[in-house]
């Protein structure tokens, strides 16, 4: 049965993820509650629910069991056993099983590839040794990543020669990696598939990325692509929501090859920066399809109302709001956030592209 209007959902994590979720949330006329150690986050400023705490106080996620009706998160580095405790106490979605293998890139890779869909070429490294030897078996160029806790380019380092891997190898701090070939992509591009608790899917029409410096910066919906290629990057949405057989939504990130082959390089079970396009361009947006997922409620259309472009607002870019605001195919989403740093999104803009 659907929660009725006025259950309260819980979000762990207070970022812009979890302040949009929450706006959509309050649309559909359901309440928020936040579980976040940070008293000023972005999703904090949208509700008047939020239990200031870490995520591995037990107490604090006992108590936030008992003021919520249904959980879900908004970024995927909340530590693993404390989304396992709540899934015992809650409704969990997506479920604890979608975020061990999403938080990992080594398992990440493995349940693509059981899948039948392909990846980069990659290795396990624990070691230097490991690293070493992985090289002589990929070949260069090829790009070690920290298993864990990697985003926005963080963790990861190139290497263009086998005489970096000692380097490489304590540039990432020495954890737990993964090395995986370097693709020659032609394009970067993202689906996001919602599912529901009677299995249905829906994907979002596909969008194309550029990223700057391991940053999204700007994402065209629908993407401007082969209509088989699109296909076939929905279908591969809809198989891996499908295997994980949970609730919620699944992004897939993918390169583009120039022979029109796919490759998946990264998943994250949550709504993602390259559809925000959705908020302004799409019949139902990414946040309130997560919100129908959650409350057991009927997925939303996708059906696209106008091609769109969205730009993150990165650092001081903020301070071009005023000029944004006065365009009349612009959609303004700051996130409220206090301080501009090199590289923090602080807000992006939605702008239609056709009529």
């Amino acid at each position: 049965m659907p929660l009725p209007a006025g259950a309260v959902i819980g979000i762990l994590g207070g970022g812009q993820l979890g302040r949009m979720t929450a706006l959509a949330a309050a649309r559909l006329g359901y309440r928020c509650h936040i579980l976040c150690p940070e008293p000023d986050a972005p999703a904090t400023q949208v509700t008047d629910r939020h239990l200031a705490a870490g995520y591995e106080d037990r107490a604090a996620l006992d108590h936030f069991a008992e003021l919520v009706d249904v959980v879900t998160y908004e970024f995927e580095n909340i530590p693993l056993g404390a989304v396992q405790y709540l899934a015992g106490r809650r409704p969990m979605y997506p479920g604890p099983d979608v975020l061990a293998v999403c938080q990992d890139r080594l398992l990440e890779k493995d349940f693509v590839r059981a899948a039948g869909i392909e990846t980069a070429p990659y290795r396990a490294v624990d070691s230097v040794e490991d690293l070493v030897e992985a090289l002589r078996a990929i070949g260069t160029p090829a790009v070690l990543k920290s298993r864990r806790l990697g985003y926005d380019g963080k963790g990861q380092v190139r290497i263009d020669d086998p005489g970096q891997a000692e380097a490489a190898w304590y540039a990432i701090g020495g954890v737990p990696a993964i090395l995986e070939g370097f693709v020659p992509f032609v394009a970067e591009l993202s689906v996001i598939a919602a599912r529901d608790a009677a299995g249905t899917i829906a994907c979002f029409p596909v969008a194309e990325n550029q990223h700057e410096n391991h940053i999204l910066a700007v994402s065209t919906a629908p993407a401007r692509r082969a209509a088989p290629v699109c296909q076939r990057a929905e279908e591969i949405g809809r198989t891996l929501a499908d295997r994980f057989d949970s609730v919620g939504l699944l992004a897939v990130e993918l390169f583009l090859t120039k022979d029109d082959g796919l490759l998946v390089n990264e998943m994250a079970p949550r709504p993602h920066n390259s559809g925000h396009w959705t908020q302004d361009g799409c019949a139902t947006d990414q946040f309130e399809q997560l919100v129908r997922c959650v409350t057991r409620q009927p997925l939303g259309p996708v059906d696209v109302l106008w091609p769109t472009e969205m730009e993150n607002l990165l650092g001081d870019a903020v301070d071009r709001a005023p000029a944004l605001l006065s365009d009349p195919r612009a959609r303004l989403h700051l996130y409220g956030k206090a301080e501009a740093r090199p590289g923090r999104k602080m807000g992006h803009v939605n702008r239609r592209l056709s009529d």
